[in-house]
């Protein structure tokens, strides 16, 4: 079993300083990514015309290969961690901006009209109301975002030891080591599955207004309001309560989805 966990003194790294610095190397660059795309965003969110030049610019720069990325920035930062996070935080961009703008696109006028009426200022309704609604949509472009750059970390062993476990695998090729790359691959996997995981639960606690799991199931099967109790139609239906003398009495629910986030985000 030590054949998997030996590591060769050229990597300068334990086994758990691998994975360390391959996490510190793969998630620093999202949450770089992550400031960078909420201002954007917001400028995007605000005027129509500015997202598709800001969407075609991070497209175009997301098929430069890595490799070319690295070699254009080895002459100015060197053969550290910069040269490898730039290019993984310029990725990031790609996946968190539309993210961000179509999660703050699909919350309801009517909660934006709302929010207006309280007086909340256009920063202040994008903060505030926006993007709690659409954490949902941003937690998807962060979870592609975050397993895509554990997975390219991988590439910065091409410029020597910034490539965290992707280093392990290229010492497994040249020492004809095989248990070195068993390792290398499924450690990555399952750093990747595990963050996403995290992620997943953070996405849960931030969005105690939604349906998760088996709620969400039978709510997609059943369809919205079909499998919801007396007096929590999300739809504003009419729906049935007892008043005080427990005679059952029917009225409109004034307490829609959207509003109870809002409330929530007001709070």
């Amino acid at each position: 079993m030590n054949q998997y966990f030996d590591i060769p003194s050229d990597l300068q790294h334990s086994y758990l300083g691998l994975i360390g610095l391959h996490l510190q190397e793969a998630l620093l660059p999202v949450l770089f990514g992550l400031l960078i795309a909420l201002p954007i965003a917001l400028v995007c969110a605000r005027f129509n015309w500015f997202y598709a030049p800001v969407l075609w610019v991070t497209t175009v720069l997301y098929a430069i290969p890595s490799l070319a990325f690295f070699v254009v920035l080895i002459d100015y930062t060197g053969a550290t961690e910069t040269t490898v996070m730039i290019p993984l935080t310029v990725y990031s961009l790609v996946l968190l901006v539309p993210a961000i703008v179509e999660g703050t696109r699909a919350v309801s006028p009517d909660t934006v009209a709302a929010a207006t009426a309280m007086g909340f200022g256009s920063f202040r309704r994008f903060v505030q109301v926006e993007l709690p609604i659409a954490v949902p949509a941003i937690m998807a472009g962060l979870r592609l975002a975050a397993v895509s750059s554990i997975s390219l970390v991988s590439v910065g062993a091409i410029i020597g030891n910034q490539g965290a476990l992707g280093n392990l695998l290229h010492d497994g090729m040249i020492y004809h080591r095989d248990p070195l790359i068993v390792t290398s691959v499924v450690t990555t996997a399952v750093l990747a599955i595990a963050v996403d995981g995290l992620l997943v639960l953070a996405q849960v606690l931030l969005t105690p207004w939604q349906p998760h799991g088996r709620a969400a199931a039978r709510r997609a099967r059943t369809g919205p309001g079909d499998d919801i109790g007396p007096g929590t139609d999300p739809a504003g239906d009419n729906v049935t309560r007892k008043d005080l003398t427990g005679t059952d009495v029917t009225g409109k629910d004034a307490a829609p989805q959207d509003a109870a986030a809002l409330g929530e985000a007001a709070r």
